[in-house]
């Protein structure tokens, strides 16, 4: 029996990425090289860090951390109330949050860029609000010059800001397809925060942290994240309580301003029975919007106008715990790429590795599968992005890596070379390292979101 090109690239899918892990060195730096002519000297890859409430920066042209933003309030005062380390003694990464006087950040979890990816939002869960960084400057708006610094020589220079405060459990932030709002799903609400990103700007650069909420609308419970469609008139609302998806009519005055209507409210018991759908996108044409199902370890995926008719519903297996959705196209073939929470033995190196699951949008709705697998070299893979070429991938990974193995101890982040998409190839594994502070070293933990930003280009909510 012959097989195709087509067939043959799925079948080794899994084969070819536990091969890379066996050509050295010298092969991530030609997967690397050979991919680097797709990268902008001002590419940056952000990465919250749930567990420390820090953003790593990713530089893709050297696949290293760049930078680690601090969005917490440790050692802005020289007394022992304000440090991270105390009398010698290190918090654990879940007693930092709770010691006296901290005013910094509590779970950093959600990020979006802006259309034109000059700003970066990002949400603070157990801070119930939302930063805004800029991208070029990779800079906290809203942080203030400590007035302590250079009298004490050993605190931050800067005053952390308090971001814009919204309401509990701010999970994902979306800006409007035209830039002017920012929507943020209150998962510990029924309801969903519309800022005017202009006014919060504004509030930032005086140190207000309230005034720029133009208004609330009540959606579904527990919201998980909103989703535009490509003209920007319709808004998609996903839970992680109820199986149901909310779709508003964006209804935008002349002025841009939205005046939301809810159009209908979407029963998705099908394919999500336990109501827990955390993640969705739309595919770069516009036409269809996936979801991840993670407790029902499957994806779906619908039309965007007229009924939302269901196109394909896919399961992944077992306890696969699909985490988020990332779509890849290019010469060489369309696919949709979905991250396991699940880790597996028998990665490359015989290491526990988070598989990633590859679907072929190539083939016609209704009979799209699951075709093939590709072992992510990390463990509990979460976010993901591609660049705007459709030629590299990176993932971040909730869990430290294990002992006896490259970067043990280190939250990593990977990079696969997917000018290919039916058959990723490994590139490097990141460890993200530490934010030195003043009075000791912060690791970097728990990767959650992650965005690929080119500033000034046009993102994936353009």
């Amino acid at each position: 029996m012959s097989l195709s090109r087509r067939d043959f690239l799925l079948s080794s899918v899994t084969v070819t990425a536990l091969a890379a892990t066996q050509l050295g060195v010298s092969a991530q730096k030609s997967n690397q090289n050979r991919s680097n002519s797709q990268v902008n000297q001002k590419d940056c890859v952000f990465i919250c860090n749930e567990d420390s409430n820090t953003l790593s920066v990713i530089n893709p042209l050297t696949n290293q951390v760049e930078t680690t933003i601090n969005l917490t309030s440790f050692d802005e005062d020289p007394r022992p109330p304000f440090r991270f380390v105390t009398g010698g003694m290190m918090p654990t990464h879940g007693a930092m949050i709770i010691k006296p006087l901290y005013h910094g950040a509590i779970h950093i979890h959600g990020a979006a860029p802006s259309p034109d990816s000059r700003l970066l939002a990002v949400t603070g869960r157990g801070t119930s609000n939302v930063y805004l960084i800029d991208v070029e400057k990779k800079r906290v708006l809203g942080t203030k010059p400590n007035p302590s610094y250079g009298k004490e020589i050993d605190v931050n220079p800067l005053w952390i800001s308090s971001g814009i405060l919204l309401g509990r459990e701010p999970h994902e932030p979306t800006f409007t397809r035209n830039g002017k709002e920012l929507w943020v799903a209150l998962r510990g609400e029924n309801r969903i925060a519309i800022l005017d990103v202009q006014a919060a700007l504004e509030a930032l650069e005086k140190g207000i942290t309230v005034g720029a909420v133009r208004q609330y609308i009540d959606t579904i419970d527990g919201s998980a994240q909103i989703w535009f469609s490509r003209s920007g008139d319709t808004a998609f609302v996903i839970s992680q309580k109820t199986p149901f998806v909310d779709v508003f009519d964006v209804n935008p005055d002349a002025n841009g301003w939205s005046r939301p209507k809810l159009k209908t409210r979407l029963d998705i018991k099908a394919q999500d029975p336990f109501g827990f759908t955390p993640f969705q996108k739309t595919t770069p044409d516009g036409k269809e919007i996936w979801f991840s199902h993670k407790l029902a370890d499957a994806l779906s995926a619908r039309e965007t106008s007229g009924s939302y008719r269901m196109l394909d519903h896919i399961l992944l297996g077992d306890r696969a715990r699909p985490n988020h959705i990332e779509f890849v196209e290019n010469q060489q073939g369309k696919v949709v790429y979905a991250t396991f929470a699940r880790v597996d033995d028998g990665g490359p190196g015989d290491i526990a590795y988070s598989q990633v699951a590859i679907i072929d949008r190539e083939v016609p709705s209704g009979k799209r599968r699951l075709v093939g697998t590709f072992f992510s070299y990390g463990r509990e893979a979460h976010g993901l992005w591609t660049n705007p070429e459709n030629t590299r991938l990176y993932i971040a990974h909730e869990l430290d890596e294990l002992p006896s193995t490259p970067n043990a101890g280190q939250t990593v982040c990977t990079v696969f070379d997917v000018s290919n998409p039916l058959q990723p190839v490994f590139i490097s594994q990141i460890p993200l390292g530490d934010l030195q502070l003043p009075s000791g070293k912060l690791r970097n933990k728990k990767s959650i979101n992650l965005v690929y930003v080119r500033p000034g280009a046009p993102s994936q909510t353009a």
